[in-house]
C-alpha cells in the first residue's frame, strides 16, 4: 500500500498482517498439508504418552486396560483438535481482512476505530492473495479439523455405549 495515500498503520494492513502471518513459526505450519500433519502427529503422540502417564494412576482402569489405553487414544486427540482451531482462526481471520471491501483499524488505541475503503487495484491484489495463498491453508485445515472432530466423537460414542 502505498503510506501516503493509506491511513491504515502498517502493522494493520491485511497485506502486512498476511506476511506476518507466514513468518510465524506456529502459523507456517499449515502452508504445506504434509508439515501440518507430520507437526500434529507429534503433538498427537506426545499427548498420547502424556495421558497415558496421567490415566495409569487411576483405579478405574485395572481392570481393563483395553479402555485405558483408548481413552488416552481419544483423550489426546484434543491436543491436535486445540491446535487446528487456533490455526484456522488465525488464517481465517487474515483471509477476511484480504477479501473485505473496507479496511478496520485503530490509529492508537482502541477507542479511536476507523474505517478505510480499498481501491480497486488493492482490493485485487489482495482479493489474488487470499485466493491462492490462505484459501488452500484453510480447506487443509478444515479437511484435517474434520478428521479430527470424527475420531473425537468416534471414540465418545464408543465409550458411551460399550459394555466391555
Amino acid at each position: 500500500m502505498n503510506e501516503s495515500k493509506c491511513p491504515v498503520p502498517r502493522e494493520q494492513q491485511p497485506t502486512n498482517e498476511f506476511i506476518e502471518l507466514s513468518k510465524s513459526i506456529i502459523f507456517s505450519w499449515p502452508k504445506t498439508k504434509k508439515s501440518l500433519i507430520i507437526v500434529l502427529l507429534k503433538f498427537w503422540v506426545c499427548g498420547f504418552i502424556l495421558f497415558l502417564i496421567i490415566s495409569s494412576g487411576s483405579v478405574y482402569f485395572e481392570k481393563s486396560l483395553l479402555k485405558y489405553i483408548l481413552l488416552s487414544f481419544f483423550s489426546s486427540l484434543l491436543i491436535p483438535l486445540l491446535i487446528s482451531i487456533r490455526l484456522y482462526l488465525g488464517w481465517n481471520h487474515v483471509f477476511k481482512r484480504l477479501t473485505s471491501e473496507k479496511v478496520e483499524y485503530e490509529e492508537s488505541g482502541w477507542y479511536d476505530g476507523q474505517i478505510w475503503e480499498k481501491p480497486l487495484v488493492l482490493k485485487e491484489k489482495e482479493s489474488l492473495i487470499a485466493m491462492i495463498e490462505v484459501k488452500p491453508i484453510l480447506k487443509n485445515l478444515i479437511q484435517i479439523l474434520s478428521i479430527i472432530l470424527v475420531l473425537v466423537l468416534s471414540g465418545l460414542l464408543l465409550f458411551q455405549y460399550s459394555n466391555y
